[in-house]
């Protein structure tokens, strides 16, 4: 039997006539690096464009090098954590570079939290400092006495944006995030930086799964992830460097949003940013007006794209997915109206954080590919990738389901504060994902171990029930969670929360959705509940959170005295 050592994705690694390479060599220099060389290889270019407004590469380094200046001089120095709660926004990003440039950690943080989340991560990461819009400015007040917090920077949504006040509104007990850069020079520290061992990134990982772990990631394994990624992919295209554009409409606080505004930036892209990513109308105006070459989101944004009442011209782009699984019946909704294909890419915030992107979609925007794979597509250079069974622990045969296994220059340090924590032996990351390979090497998603349902011993994917759900013509949106079986202890009944198009309301039942169901599939796995509902819940980046749902049910089954 083949192993996954011998890594048989290899053989997919091209663009038509054009191979890609196997293996990169990493160069050991800040992360910070990214922006200064974009700054100086592309001065003149946009390096965003913001509610209307745009700054060129060289004003954002020059804002960059002032706000590391500033932080300086409030005490942050090299070993620091500095909180960035903030959403996307151009202070955000002035704020990360400058953050790195000061020797500290970025602490990103979903500036959703409430009072307690933000009270914890505060707590962990030992923060001094932290960066926060002024209609936050209460939340973070409430936490600050329970932490080691004493630097409020704060800064407004108006701020950078077409309504930007020329007066700066100061608040008590707080400094200025305009008045910071106003009253310094551009002149930043100069700090020794080892990037195989200094910390650039303490990202806590979303909760959806339990209490948030912080994943500790260096200056080396961010910039090698970069470096794995769009220049890996793109190296056959030089002349897309420095011209092309990007959208991105996931959150920058969310690691792979973090990652691709880096990548973007590295890249020299003109980055479109989206303030709120619930916005689908900014997200449609931006992709028919201006076209960006790269559109970044994740699979509830095209699930509104593909929806029949929006209208999205044609056009050359290529859209990436990411941050959960995109069911296959909205990409080719969005890939009919669009006539371009869709990408789907994998990760963890644990592993750096990507690990796989399908390339055979940028084959056929490039037109070297006539049809595209799908699935998260193949693991990138230098990624070692193994299928294991969870309760064996022994690797699976080619094309059989098993958990992904992740190691690479990428993957995290540890969880925080202890080096090699949350890593098996020999380096490897247990993902919690269970997947297949195909013989090209392609890797599919089926389902995460802990959503996988269990009828009387019988496995079910939860994705996979999902996926068949979406074909329904009535179905807007769908989730499959399975709840325990009071008459069969261990196993479990499948429930499907399912939100109608506005046309099919009240006009489909919920008996009507089984038998559909039955139809098609093996009775064990047809849903016993369906609910309908108008909206499912969401965590911070926009991902249908099944942990809350499993909550409720389980809530009410205890209401009614079910076991």
């Amino acid at each position: 039997m083949m192993s996954y050592a011998e890594k048989p994705w290899l053989k997919s690694y091209k663009l038509g006539p054009f191979k890609l390479k196997q293996t990169i060599k990493y160069p050991e220099k800040p992360l910070f690096s990214i922006l200064d060389e974009a700054a100086e290889k592309f001065p003149g270019k946009d390096a965003y464009y913001y509610l209307g407004n745009r700054m060129k590469y060289r004003e954002l380094k020059r804002q960059v090098d002032t706000l590391a200046n500033a932080l300086v001089d409030l005490g942050v120095k090299k070993g620091d954590t500095v909180i960035v709660f903030l959403p996307t926004c151009p202070q955000f990003i002035i704020s990360d570079f400058a953050i790195l440039k000061t020797g500290a950690t970025l602490v990103p943080c979903s500036p959703i939290l409430k009072a307690p989340e933000l009270r914890h991560q505060a707590q962990e990461s030992k923060a001094e400092t932290i960066i926060c819009l002024d209609r936050h400015l209460e939340t973070v007040n409430s936490v600050k006495h329970d932490t080691r917090l004493k630097n409020i920077i704060v800064t407004s949504l108006n701020d950078y944006a077409p309504s930007e006040s020329e007066e700066i509104d100061e608040m008590p007990g707080t400094y200025n995030f305009r008045k910071l850069i106003a009253d310094h020079e551009p002149d930043p520290p100069e700090v020794e930086i080892d990037p195989t061992e200094d910390l650039a990134i303490l990202a806590f990982t979303g909760g959806s799964t339990g209490v948030p772990k912080g994943v500790m990631i260096t200056h080396f394994q961010r910039l090698a992830n970069v470096l794995q990624g769009l220049p890996w992919m793109m190296a056959p295209f030089p002349a897309y460097r420095g011209s092309a554009s990007s959208l991105l409409a996931i959150p920058i606080f969310h690691a792979m949003g973090h990652y691709l505004m880096q990548s973007s930036m590295y890249w020299g892209l003109k980055l479109f940013l989206i303030p709120d990513p619930r916005d689908t109308d900014m997200i449609v105006q931006l992709m028919n007006e201006y076209r960006p070459f790269l559109l970044f989101m994740v699979p509830t944004q095209l699930l509104k794209l593909a929806q029949p009442e929006i209208e999205i011209r044609r056009m050359p782009v290529l859209v990436m997915s990411g941050a959960a699984p995109l069911p296959a019946e909205v990409a080719r909704k969005l890939e009919e109206k669009t006539k371009m294909p869709l990408s789907e890419g994998y990760g963890l915030t644990e592993t750096g954080p990507c690990t796989h992107i399908n390339i055979s979609a940028f084959s056929k925007v490039t037109r070297f590919a006539k049809s595209t794979k799908p699935g998260i597509g193949l693991p990138i250079p230098d990624t070692d990738v193994k299928l294991v069974d969870p309760e064996t622990s022994k690797e699976v045969p080619f094309g059989e389901v098993g958990e992904i296994w992740l190691r690479g220059p990428q993957v995290m340090k540890g969880y925080w504060p202890n080096a090699g924590s949350g890593l098996e032996e020999g380096g490897w990351l247990r993902t919690g994902d269970l997947a297949n390979m195909d013989e090209d090497g392609y890797f599919h998603v089926v389902d995460r171990i802990k959503d996988m349902i269990n009828i009387s011993g019988m496995k079910v994917y939860s994705i996979e029930i999902d996926e068949f759900l979406f074909q329904h013509p009535a179905i807007e949106g769908a989730v499959t969670i399975g709840i325990p079986d009071p008459e069969r202890p261990g196993s479990e009944r499948i429930k499907a929360f399912i939100r109608l198009r506005e046309d099919f309301k009240g006009k489909v039942s919920e008996q009507e959705i089984i038998d559909y169901c039955r139809e098609k599939m093996a009775a064990y796995a047809v849903p016993k509940f369906i609910e309908f509902r108008d909206d499912l819940p969401l965590t911070v980046t926009e991902k249908i959170f099944k942990r809350a749902l499993r909550e409720e049910e389980i809530k009410r089954m205890k209401e009614r005295g079910e076991p």
